[in-house]
Order: C-alpha cells, then sequence, then structure tokens
C-alpha cells in the first residue's frame, strides 16, 4: 500500500495541468530501518526531472530547482494514505496485537484515526547534490544489505548486544553512540526488517513500469534526441574489476599492487 499510494500520489499531481501536466516514471526502494535497527518504513524515489505530454508529442521538463508542490503531495498522500488504510481494516486484512488489540474494533479504529487527518504529513522532495550517480549509490545500501553490517557490532555478552548508531538529533561527534540491547530486543528489531518472501523491495511505476518501460524509454530518447544505449553483447563485455571492502571502515579499497604467487614447495622443508 506504501508503494502504490506514492506511486499514485506522484503520477496524479504530475499528470494535473497546473503541476506539470505530463506522464512521468519513478522507482521507488523500499527502507524499513533506522540506525537503532527501529522500525521506520519508508520509501525513497527516483523521479526523472519531467515527463511525456498528454499528447505523447514532447518532453515536458520540470522548472530548474522545482519538480511538484510539497504541499499539495503532502496533503493528497495523506488523504489517500488513511482512505486505503481503512478499506484494509474493512476488509479484515489487519492485525492488532498487544496494548493495541482494541484497534480491530470500526469505532475505535476510526478515533485512532481520526488525529492523523489534520496533523501534517512531510513529503520530502530534493534534487541530487552530487548528481544521479551519487542517488545510485546512496540507494542501493538499501537494495541488498540487511539492516545492520558486521562491522557496527561492537561486542556481545551477558549484558547483551553492543553496536554503534548515529543519533541524527545530536551534533558533531556526539552523533555516534553505542547502544546495548537485551538478546532477545535485539533479535526482535532485526527481524522487524525481514521481509516476507518473495516481496519486491524495488518497484517501478509510469514510464519506468516493466510492461511498458522499453517502448517509453525509446521515446523519451527520440523525444530529448537521445542516441539509444548500444546492445552489450557476450563478445563485447567488459567484466568490471573486482570490488574489495575494507573489513574495518566499510571503504571502498583500491588494488595497487598484484603478486603473483610462487611456485608451491613440494615437500616440507
Amino acid at each position: 500500500m506504501l508503494f502504490d499510494v506514492t506511486a499514485e500520489t506522484l503520477t496524479t499531481i504530475a499528470a494535473d495541468p497546473k503541476h506539470l501536466g505530463a506522464q512521468i516514471g519513478a522507482t521507488l526502494v523500499l527502507h524499513t530501518w533506522g540506525s537503532a535497527l527501529t522500525h521506520h518504513p519508508h520509501v525513497h524515489g527516483i523521479v526523472p526531472g519531467g515527463g511525456i505530454s498528454r499528447n505523447g508529442e514532447h518532453w515536458v521538463a520540470c522548472r530548474r530547482g522545482f519538480f511538484l508542490p510539497v504541499r499539495v503531495l503532502s496533503r493528497l498522500f495523506r488523504r489517500r494514505f488513511l482512505e486505503e488504510l481503512e478499506k484494509l481494516h474493512h476488509a479484515g486484512r489487519l492485525q492488532f496485537f498487544g496494548e493495541h488489540a482494541g484497534l480491530a474494533e470500526a469505532s475505535a479504529f476510526r478515533r485512532w484515526l481520526a488525529p492523523l487527518r489534520s496533523c501534517e504529513w512531510v513529503v520530502y522532495a530534493k534534487r541530487p547534490f552530487a548528481g544521479p550517480e551519487a542517488v545510485l549509490a546512496y540507494l542501493s545500501r538499501y537494495t541488498h544489505r540487511v539492516a545492520i553490517s558486521n562491522r557496527r557490532l561492537v561486542a556481545m555478552n551477558d549484558d547483551g548486544v553492543s553496536f554503534r548508531w548515529k543519533d541524527y538529533r545530536a551534533k558533531g561527534q556526539t552523533r555516534h553512540k553505542t547502544m546495548t540491547l537485551a538478546p532477545e530486543e535485539f533479535m526482535r528489531r532485526f527481524l522487524l526488517h525481514v521481509l516476507p518472501s518473495g516481496f519486491h523491495r524495488i518497484r517501478h511505476y509510469g514510464l519506468l513500469a516493466n510492461a511498458g518501460r522499453r517502448a517509453n524509454l525509446a521515446r523519451v530518447r527520440a523525444l530529448l534526441d537521445v542516441p539509444p544505449s548500444e546492445p552489450v553483447s557476450a563478445e563485447t563485455a567488459v567484466m568490471p574489476e573486482p570490488t574489495f571492502v575494507c573489513r574495518c571502515c566499510g571503504a571502498t579499497m583500491r588494488v595497487v599492487e598484484i603478486m603473483i604467487r610462487q611456485q608451491l614447495i613440494r615437500a616440507p622443508p
């Protein structure tokens, strides 16, 4: 629901002639964890700065430094998300446990939703500071990794599991802290971010949807007068250089020399 409502909000506002008046595309990537392994589900979106006009005859570019009005996106997203949440509750597809078990009752759920309709919801949008490559590098950290890497683990003893985390509300060096959790709490937080089998963490919408992506991208390249990308065959493909990551700091290691193994000793000295 989070994926679908996000994509619907973007494509609806972009198609409005008052804002952009074009069909856009979007790639959405799910991210569920915070630095302390807390449950913080949200999606990051990669959205081109424009789209195909309604008649399909030209490319509509957004204004420089501005894509779509954030306030309008926030209001529409709030309304549609709450509407879909109510539908799921009415269909009996939501489950509640512990202190929230009472929300299974329709009247209690409506009372719980009421203040969410009046408070402000925030859709965060900005242009990439370092270009598209930096955006892809940033999002790649979430697509094929788990909620915590080994290098953040500090200790495991009778007190629990200790790991490094970043407190974004603090400033300077005080941001970097160490947290210790009881083993069962550490596992509970970790398992919050294990997705169901078959769940797709990356999804594409609009011009980038799988069904029509090839034709849409060809149309976009033609409208922007950009030559099509050359297909890569098995004969001309160049294997990328292997990437090695430092086990201590996580930074990429650069190969400065390759030492050839000497001939093995055939018998012990």
